[in-house]
């Protein structure tokens, strides 16, 4: 630490934009929801902001001349939404044992379980000392605990090194066929069990006969009052719910003005106007080296190929149709990747359901810090544990999987 400045930041807006954006561009696993313009929205929107309980201590780590080397978004909590990795029972055992578990810190994008990069760093030694800089954060602010949620390789073996606890979640995502992708739907169809075929293609019939279309908009082609649509949408299914939305409209307006090119939208139509529509992101989590250049990386190519990712993101219906939430959310989308030779696309947190539209299940890790030893061993067991869950869990997913059974 002693070649290395660390500077805290209350605000985005205090951050080198161009540097930070520079930086990530270098990782691994870059998404554009670690991009510059996309941290400063949840934060200048109100959506992300200590009045949500979402407190900014964005750290960054200087060289002597002045350099930025590593950077990482780091957020003090008051509560535990909007992360997608419940810690709910360790924070009941922190209170039964009359010891706050709050104020904690999160290293993640606030209400986005994409996994990507967050320790930002320009190498080993760089994101070492980062994450040296988290844990003195940590007991200097007094946090019972930091969580570095949804990271890359690189971010979780540092991590585990500097002896942060791993542990796994399960989410459902789908991949192209990497050497020769798919021509198009029907031939992406005929992986899938006969069983499941019909299934899809049952659902799919229950829309078109139910006289929905759906219209794909990306980038600049949604205007204001698609997004306006869009957010009546998303409102909706919060509200449906009992809860009010997490983001603001104006977090769309600021995102649709600087990473434009990065949205893809869904509008299911029927008698010339929309009634539901889902959001979905574009971008890529792939090595430097293996993209063609800066603009691949952040997704600004019409033909995104090797490494692309779509995240499926919002949703929402003004109408009820029958399979609809699984045309515009599942089918539609993959239909688009496939036309578009995407990579990859991942379906969120959660939802088994996802596995019967051939969205398999993958392990999308995280690591954890605890400021007292005691509660760190008993966690440590409780993820031992856990983790053999998890494993059982995912070989009952294996036995439903849709894939086609290859003869022998």
């Amino acid at each position: 630490m002693n070649d290395y400045v660390i500077r805290v930041h209350e605000n985005p807006s205090t951050l080198d934009a161009k540097a930070w954006n520079g930086l990530l561009a270098q990782q691994t696993q870059p998404t554009p929801f670690m991009r510059h313009e996309y941290l400063a929205a949840l934060h200048d929107s109100g959506s992300a902001t200590p009045a949500t309980g979402w407190s900014p201590r964005f750290l960054t780590l200087h060289d002597r001349a002045g350099q930025l080397q590593a950077a990482c978004p780091l957020y003090l909590k008051s509560h535990s939404r909007g992360e997608y990795v419940f810690d709910w029972s360790w924070a009941d055992a922190h209170h039964r044992h009359g010891l706050a578990y709050y104020p904690k810190g999160v290293v993640a994008v606030p209400f986005t379980p994409a996994p990507g990069s967050r320790l930002l760093a320009r190498d080993h030694d760089a994101r070492d000392a980062l994450l040296q800089g988290l844990a003195d954060q940590g007991r200097e602010l007094g946090l019972s605990s930091l969580h570095l949620l949804f990271g890359s390789r690189e971010d979780l073996a540092a991590a585990q090194a500097n002896g942060w606890m791993q542990r796994h979640t399960v989410q459902f995502h789908w991949n192209n066929r990497e050497h020769s992708p798919y021509a198009d739907f029907e031939e992406f169809l005929g992986t899938l069990s006969q069983d499941k075929r019909k299934k899809i293609r049952q659902e799919r019939r229950k829309v078109r006969e139910a006289g929905v279309t759906m219209r794909a908009l990306r980038g600049h082609e949604i205007g204001p009052e698609e997004w306006d649509f869009f957010y009546r949408c998303y409102e909706r299914t919060y509200m449906e719910h009992g809860n009010p939305p997490y983001l603001q409209r104006d977090f769309f307006t600021q995102i649709a003005a600087g990473q434009a090119q990065n949205w893809l939208l869904f509008l299911a139509e029927r008698d010339g106007r929309a009634i539901a529509s889902s959001l979905i992101a574009l971008g890529t989590a792939t090595a430097p080296e293996e993209a063609q250049g800066p603009e691949t990386r952040m997704g600004l190519d019409r033909q995104m190929g090797t490494g692309s990712v779509a995240w499926g993101r919002y949703w929402g219906a003004l109408e009820r149709v029958d399979c609809l939430h699984f045309e515009a959310c599942y089918y539609a989308p993959l239909e688009w990747c496939i036309a578009h030779r995407i990579h990859r696309f991942e379906g969120g947190a959660q939802g088994e359901h996802k596995l019967a539209r051939a969205l398999l299940p993958v392990q999308t890790p995280s690591v954890h810090w605890l400021a007292q030893p005691d509660f760190a061993r008993a966690v440590q067991q409780f993820l031992a544990v856990e983790g053999e869950h998890i494993d059982r869990y995912l070989e009952e997913l294996a036995q439903h999987s849709p894939l086609r059974r290859m003869d022998k």
